[in-house]
Protein backbone atom coordinates (compact mmCIF):
# COMPACT_ATOMS: atom_id res chain seq x y z
CA UNK A 1 0.00 0.00 0.00
CA UNK A 2 2.77 2.44 0.91
CA UNK A 3 4.47 1.86 -2.43
CA UNK A 4 1.19 2.50 -4.23
CA UNK A 5 0.77 5.78 -2.39
CA UNK A 6 4.25 6.96 -3.43
CA UNK A 7 2.79 7.67 -6.86
CA UNK A 8 0.49 10.28 -5.30
CA UNK A 9 2.96 11.70 -2.77
CA UNK A 10 2.77 15.29 -4.06
CA UNK A 11 -1.01 15.14 -4.17
CA UNK A 12 -1.11 13.71 -0.63
CA UNK A 13 1.14 16.53 0.61
CA UNK A 14 -1.54 19.00 -0.43
CA UNK A 15 -3.47 19.80 2.76
CA UNK A 16 -6.83 19.71 1.04
CA UNK A 17 -6.39 16.02 0.16
CA UNK A 18 -3.93 14.26 2.44
CA UNK A 19 -3.67 10.50 2.84
CA UNK A 20 -7.29 10.15 3.96
CA UNK A 21 -8.49 12.07 0.92
CA UNK A 22 -6.34 9.97 -1.38
CA UNK A 23 -7.94 6.82 0.00
CA UNK A 24 -11.36 8.28 -0.78
CA UNK A 25 -10.22 9.08 -4.32
CA UNK A 26 -8.87 5.55 -4.67
CA UNK A 27 -12.23 4.09 -3.60
CA UNK A 28 -14.27 6.31 -5.95
CA UNK A 29 -16.18 5.50 -9.13
CA UNK A 30 -16.18 8.30 -11.71
CA UNK A 31 -18.21 8.50 -14.90
CA UNK A 32 -16.84 10.61 -17.75
CA UNK A 33 -19.33 11.32 -20.53
CA UNK A 34 -17.51 12.35 -23.71
CA UNK A 35 -13.81 12.06 -24.49
CA UNK A 36 -13.11 14.92 -26.88
CA UNK A 37 -11.42 18.24 -26.13
CA UNK A 38 -12.70 18.40 -22.55
CA UNK A 39 -13.03 14.70 -21.91
CA UNK A 40 -9.55 13.66 -22.99
CA UNK A 41 -8.04 16.25 -20.64
CA UNK A 42 -10.36 15.12 -17.85
CA UNK A 43 -9.47 11.45 -18.41
CA UNK A 44 -5.78 12.28 -18.25
CA UNK A 45 -6.05 14.27 -15.01
CA UNK A 46 -8.44 11.95 -13.17
CA UNK A 47 -6.51 8.87 -14.22
CA UNK A 48 -3.28 10.33 -12.89
CA UNK A 49 -5.08 11.42 -9.69
CA UNK A 50 -5.80 7.76 -8.92
CA UNK A 51 -9.56 7.32 -9.00
CA UNK A 52 -10.57 3.73 -8.33
CA UNK A 53 -12.66 3.24 -11.44
CA UNK A 54 -13.01 5.57 -14.40
CA UNK A 55 -15.78 4.74 -16.87
CA UNK A 56 -15.39 6.59 -20.18
CA UNK A 57 -18.43 6.71 -22.43
CA UNK A 58 -17.94 8.19 -25.89
CA UNK A 59 -19.66 7.64 -29.22
CA UNK A 60 -16.91 8.85 -31.56
CA UNK A 61 -13.63 7.68 -33.08
CA UNK A 62 -10.25 9.42 -33.35
CA UNK A 63 -9.61 11.63 -36.39
CA UNK A 64 -6.62 13.71 -37.42
CA UNK A 65 -8.23 17.05 -36.55
CA UNK A 66 -8.69 15.86 -32.95
CA UNK A 67 -4.96 15.77 -32.24
CA UNK A 68 -4.66 19.57 -31.93
CA UNK A 69 -6.54 19.58 -28.60
CA UNK A 70 -7.45 16.05 -27.50
CA UNK A 71 -4.44 15.08 -25.41
CA UNK A 72 -5.02 11.33 -25.01
CA UNK A 73 -4.69 10.55 -28.73
CA UNK A 74 -1.93 10.25 -31.32
CA UNK A 75 -1.44 9.48 -35.00
CA UNK A 76 -1.45 5.73 -34.42
CA UNK A 77 -4.97 5.98 -32.97
CA UNK A 78 -6.05 7.77 -36.16
CA UNK A 79 -4.48 5.12 -38.36
CA UNK A 80 -6.18 2.34 -36.36
CA UNK A 81 -9.59 4.10 -36.47
CA UNK A 82 -9.91 3.58 -32.73
CA UNK A 83 -12.96 4.72 -30.78
CA UNK A 84 -11.96 7.52 -28.43
CA UNK A 85 -13.02 5.61 -25.31
CA UNK A 86 -10.86 2.63 -26.32
CA UNK A 87 -7.83 4.78 -27.27
CA UNK A 88 -8.03 6.74 -24.00
CA UNK A 89 -8.32 3.54 -21.97
CA UNK A 90 -5.24 2.08 -23.65
CA UNK A 91 -3.21 5.18 -22.78
CA UNK A 92 -4.45 5.39 -19.19
CA UNK A 93 -3.63 1.77 -18.49
CA UNK A 94 -0.04 2.50 -19.46
CA UNK A 95 0.01 5.68 -17.37
CA UNK A 96 -1.59 4.24 -14.21
CA UNK A 97 -2.22 0.52 -13.89
CA UNK A 98 -3.81 1.09 -10.46
CA UNK A 99 -6.91 2.64 -12.04
CA UNK A 100 -9.65 0.43 -13.43
CA UNK A 101 -10.54 2.04 -16.76
CA UNK A 102 -13.81 0.96 -18.39
CA UNK A 103 -14.25 2.17 -21.99
CA UNK A 104 -17.80 2.18 -23.34
CA UNK A 105 -18.30 2.91 -27.05
CA UNK A 106 -21.88 4.18 -26.98
CA UNK A 107 -24.07 7.21 -27.31
CA UNK A 108 -25.53 8.45 -24.02
CA UNK A 109 -29.28 8.56 -24.59
CA UNK A 110 -32.54 8.43 -22.61
CA UNK A 111 -32.48 4.64 -22.60
CA UNK A 112 -29.05 4.18 -21.01
CA UNK A 113 -28.04 7.35 -19.14
CA UNK A 114 -29.50 6.26 -15.79
CA UNK A 115 -27.68 2.95 -16.07
CA UNK A 116 -24.36 4.79 -16.47
CA UNK A 117 -25.02 7.38 -13.75
CA UNK A 118 -26.52 5.07 -11.10
CA UNK A 119 -23.25 3.40 -10.11
CA UNK A 120 -21.09 6.55 -10.16
CA UNK A 121 -19.99 8.69 -7.23
CA UNK A 122 -19.30 11.60 -9.57
CA UNK A 123 -20.18 12.48 -13.17
CA UNK A 124 -17.94 14.71 -15.28
CA UNK A 125 -19.15 16.37 -18.48
CA UNK A 126 -16.91 16.02 -21.51
CA UNK A 127 -19.72 16.40 -24.06
CA UNK A 128 -20.16 18.92 -26.87
CA UNK A 129 -23.95 19.36 -27.04
CA UNK A 130 -26.77 20.48 -24.76
CA UNK A 131 -29.07 17.55 -25.48
CA UNK A 132 -26.67 15.14 -23.81
CA UNK A 133 -25.99 17.58 -20.98
CA UNK A 134 -29.70 17.88 -20.25
CA UNK A 135 -29.89 14.09 -20.14
CA UNK A 136 -26.98 13.99 -17.68
CA UNK A 137 -28.67 16.70 -15.62
CA UNK A 138 -32.00 14.83 -15.54
CA UNK A 139 -30.36 11.57 -14.51
CA UNK A 140 -28.09 13.13 -11.89
CA UNK A 141 -30.87 15.17 -10.29
CA UNK A 142 -33.22 12.17 -10.31
CA UNK A 143 -30.59 9.88 -8.76
CA UNK A 144 -28.99 12.50 -6.49
CA UNK A 145 -25.54 12.32 -8.09
CA UNK A 146 -23.16 15.32 -8.21
CA UNK A 147 -21.85 16.34 -11.60
CA UNK A 148 -19.64 19.04 -13.09
CA UNK A 149 -20.70 20.78 -16.29
CA UNK A 150 -18.15 22.18 -18.72
CA UNK A 151 -18.27 23.76 -22.14
CA UNK A 152 -15.68 25.32 -24.45
CA UNK A 153 -15.66 27.14 -27.79
CA UNK A 154 -13.11 29.35 -29.55
CA UNK A 155 -11.09 30.87 -26.66
CA UNK A 156 -13.74 30.80 -23.92
CA UNK A 157 -15.22 28.23 -21.62
CA UNK A 158 -17.59 27.75 -18.68
CA UNK A 159 -17.88 25.36 -15.78
CA UNK A 160 -20.46 24.81 -13.04
CA UNK A 161 -20.66 22.27 -10.24
CA UNK A 162 -24.10 20.81 -9.59
CA UNK A 163 -25.09 19.27 -6.27
CA UNK A 164 -28.69 18.04 -6.58
CA UNK A 165 -30.90 19.57 -3.92
CA UNK A 166 -28.27 22.14 -2.92
CA UNK A 167 -27.16 24.14 -5.95
CA UNK A 168 -28.91 25.21 -9.16
CA UNK A 169 -29.08 22.45 -11.72
CA UNK A 170 -28.31 23.01 -15.40
CA UNK A 171 -31.92 23.80 -16.28
CA UNK A 172 -32.14 26.39 -13.51
CA UNK A 173 -29.58 28.34 -15.53
CA UNK A 174 -30.35 27.25 -19.10
CA UNK A 175 -34.09 26.59 -19.05
CA UNK A 176 -34.14 25.83 -22.79
CA UNK A 177 -31.39 24.85 -25.20
CA UNK A 178 -30.53 27.36 -27.94
CA UNK A 179 -32.47 26.81 -31.20
CA UNK A 180 -30.45 25.07 -33.92
CA UNK A 181 -28.40 27.44 -36.04
CA UNK A 182 -28.51 30.29 -33.54
CA UNK A 183 -25.19 29.75 -31.78
CA UNK A 184 -21.62 29.27 -33.07
CA UNK A 185 -19.99 25.86 -32.99
CA UNK A 186 -16.42 24.69 -33.27
CA UNK A 187 -17.14 24.27 -37.00
CA UNK A 188 -17.69 28.01 -37.35
CA UNK A 189 -15.71 29.52 -34.48
CA UNK A 190 -12.90 27.00 -33.97
CA UNK A 191 -11.26 26.24 -30.65
CA UNK A 192 -7.82 26.62 -29.08
CA UNK A 193 -6.43 23.77 -27.04
CA UNK A 194 -5.54 25.85 -23.98
CA UNK A 195 -9.14 26.71 -23.07
CA UNK A 196 -10.14 23.05 -23.21
CA UNK A 197 -7.28 22.14 -20.87
CA UNK A 198 -8.12 24.94 -18.45
CA UNK A 199 -11.84 24.22 -18.17
CA UNK A 200 -11.23 20.47 -17.94
CA UNK A 201 -8.84 20.96 -15.05
CA UNK A 202 -11.29 23.24 -13.25
CA UNK A 203 -13.84 20.44 -13.62
CA UNK A 204 -11.35 17.90 -12.28
CA UNK A 205 -10.49 20.06 -9.27
CA UNK A 206 -14.17 20.45 -8.45
CA UNK A 207 -14.50 16.69 -8.84
CA UNK A 208 -11.66 16.00 -6.43
CA UNK A 209 -13.24 18.32 -3.87
CA UNK A 210 -16.43 16.28 -4.07
CA UNK A 211 -14.64 12.94 -3.88
CA UNK A 212 -12.73 13.87 -0.73
CA UNK A 213 -15.80 15.42 0.90
CA UNK A 214 -14.70 19.06 0.74
CA UNK A 215 -18.15 20.30 -0.28
CA UNK A 216 -17.54 23.57 1.56
CA UNK A 217 -14.84 24.34 -1.03
CA UNK A 218 -17.00 23.63 -4.06
CA UNK A 219 -17.68 26.52 -6.43
CA UNK A 220 -21.43 27.23 -6.31
CA UNK A 221 -21.61 29.65 -9.21
CA UNK A 222 -20.63 29.53 -12.87
CA UNK A 223 -17.04 30.21 -13.89
CA UNK A 224 -16.53 31.96 -17.24
CA UNK A 225 -13.06 32.35 -18.80
CA UNK A 226 -11.95 33.88 -22.09
CA UNK A 227 -8.22 33.36 -22.49
CA UNK A 228 -7.90 35.53 -25.60
CA UNK A 229 -9.67 38.49 -24.01
CA UNK A 230 -8.09 37.95 -20.56
CA UNK A 231 -11.51 37.66 -18.93
CA UNK A 232 -11.97 35.63 -15.75
CA UNK A 233 -15.39 35.87 -14.12
CA UNK A 234 -17.62 34.10 -11.64
CA UNK A 235 -21.24 34.46 -12.67
CA UNK A 236 -24.59 33.72 -11.07
CA UNK A 237 -25.45 33.04 -7.47
CA UNK A 238 -26.36 29.88 -5.63
CA UNK A 239 -30.16 30.18 -5.75
CA UNK A 240 -32.14 27.38 -7.33
CA UNK A 241 -34.96 28.38 -9.65
CA UNK A 242 -38.47 27.82 -8.28
CA UNK A 243 -39.61 27.39 -11.90
CA UNK A 244 -37.04 24.76 -12.85
CA UNK A 245 -38.87 21.80 -14.41
CA UNK A 246 -36.15 19.40 -13.31
CA UNK A 247 -35.02 20.10 -9.76
CA UNK A 248 -38.04 22.11 -8.59
CA UNK A 249 -40.87 20.11 -10.16
CA UNK A 250 -39.29 16.70 -10.76
CA UNK A 251 -40.14 16.63 -14.47
CA UNK A 252 -37.36 14.75 -16.23
CA UNK A 253 -38.35 15.73 -19.74
CA UNK A 254 -35.16 14.61 -21.45
CA UNK A 255 -35.51 11.12 -20.02
CA UNK A 256 -39.02 10.66 -21.45
CA UNK A 257 -38.36 9.74 -25.10
CA UNK A 258 -37.02 6.18 -25.42
CA UNK A 259 -38.03 5.01 -28.91
CA UNK A 260 -37.32 6.06 -32.51
CA UNK A 261 -34.17 7.94 -33.46
CA UNK A 262 -32.66 11.29 -32.66
CA UNK A 263 -30.26 13.47 -34.55
CA UNK A 264 -27.27 15.41 -33.28
CA UNK A 265 -25.09 17.85 -35.21
CA UNK A 266 -21.48 16.86 -34.59
CA UNK A 267 -19.03 19.48 -33.35
CA UNK A 268 -15.89 19.82 -35.44
CA UNK A 269 -17.09 18.35 -38.72
CA UNK A 270 -19.80 18.53 -41.38
CA UNK A 271 -21.79 15.60 -40.07
CA UNK A 272 -25.04 14.45 -38.50
CA UNK A 273 -25.39 11.58 -36.03
CA UNK A 274 -28.53 9.45 -36.02
CA UNK A 275 -29.11 7.25 -32.98
CA UNK A 276 -31.81 4.70 -32.17
CA UNK A 277 -33.40 5.53 -28.83
CA UNK A 278 -33.86 1.86 -27.93
CA UNK A 279 -31.16 -0.81 -27.82
CA UNK A 280 -30.10 -2.10 -31.23
CA UNK A 281 -27.28 -4.20 -32.64
CA UNK A 282 -25.74 -4.47 -36.09
CA UNK A 283 -23.96 -7.39 -37.74
CA UNK A 284 -21.14 -5.75 -39.68
CA UNK A 285 -20.53 -8.77 -41.97
CA UNK A 286 -24.22 -8.89 -42.92
CA UNK A 287 -24.46 -5.13 -43.44
CA UNK A 288 -21.21 -5.06 -45.42
CA UNK A 289 -22.48 -7.83 -47.65
CA UNK A 290 -25.72 -5.96 -48.30
CA UNK A 291 -23.91 -2.68 -49.08
CA UNK A 292 -21.07 -4.14 -51.13
CA UNK A 293 -22.59 -3.33 -54.53
CA UNK A 294 -23.69 0.18 -53.58
CA UNK A 295 -20.38 1.75 -52.55
CA UNK A 296 -17.05 1.25 -50.82
CA UNK A 297 -17.30 -0.69 -47.54
CA UNK A 298 -14.73 -1.50 -44.87
CA UNK A 299 -15.13 -2.51 -41.24
CA UNK A 300 -13.39 -3.69 -38.08
CA UNK A 301 -14.78 -4.81 -34.74
CA UNK A 302 -15.55 -1.23 -33.73
CA UNK A 303 -17.21 0.33 -36.77
CA UNK A 304 -18.23 0.01 -40.41
CA UNK A 305 -17.44 2.74 -42.96
CA UNK A 306 -19.51 3.09 -46.11
CA UNK A 307 -18.86 5.68 -48.85
CA UNK A 308 -21.51 6.55 -51.41
CA UNK A 309 -22.34 9.59 -53.57
CA UNK A 310 -19.87 11.86 -51.75
CA UNK A 311 -21.13 10.89 -48.29
CA UNK A 312 -19.57 8.65 -45.67
CA UNK A 313 -21.63 6.64 -43.21
CA UNK A 314 -19.81 5.39 -40.10
CA UNK A 315 -21.93 2.74 -38.40
CA UNK A 316 -21.30 1.56 -34.83
CA UNK A 317 -22.41 -1.77 -33.31
CA UNK A 318 -25.45 -0.17 -31.63
CA UNK A 319 -26.72 1.12 -35.03
CA UNK A 320 -25.66 4.67 -34.19
CA UNK A 321 -24.46 6.24 -37.43
CA UNK A 322 -22.36 9.28 -38.28
CA UNK A 323 -23.35 10.65 -41.67
CA UNK A 324 -20.51 12.79 -42.96
CA UNK A 325 -20.81 15.26 -45.80
CA UNK A 326 -24.06 16.97 -44.79
CA UNK A 327 -25.52 19.16 -42.08
CA UNK A 328 -29.09 18.65 -43.34
CA UNK A 329 -31.11 16.40 -41.05
CA UNK A 330 -33.47 15.42 -43.87
CA UNK A 331 -30.56 14.25 -46.04
CA UNK A 332 -29.02 12.36 -43.12
CA UNK A 333 -32.28 10.62 -42.26
CA UNK A 334 -32.79 9.61 -45.89
CA UNK A 335 -29.31 8.12 -46.12
CA UNK A 336 -29.77 6.32 -42.79
CA UNK A 337 -33.10 4.83 -43.84
CA UNK A 338 -31.73 3.84 -47.24
CA UNK A 339 -28.58 2.09 -46.09
CA UNK A 340 -28.84 1.27 -42.36
CA UNK A 341 -32.43 1.08 -41.18
CA UNK A 342 -36.03 1.58 -42.20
Amino acid sequence: MQKELERYSRQILFAGIGEEGQEKIRASKVLLVGCGALGSNIANTMGRAGVGRLTIVDRDFVELNNLQRQVMFDEEDVARSLPKAVAAAEKLRRINSQVEVVPVVADVNPGNVEQFVRDADLVLDGTDNFETRYLINDACVKLGKPWVYGGVLASYGVSMTILPGETPCLRCIFMESPPPGTTPTCDTAGIIASIAAMIANIQCTEGLKLLVGATDRVNRGMIWIDLWENSFEKLLGSERSADCPTCAHGNYEFLDAREGTRTTTMCGRQAIQISPRSAQSVSFPDLASRLQGAGKVQYNEYMLRFQVDGYELVVFPDARTLIKGTTEESVARTLYARYVGA
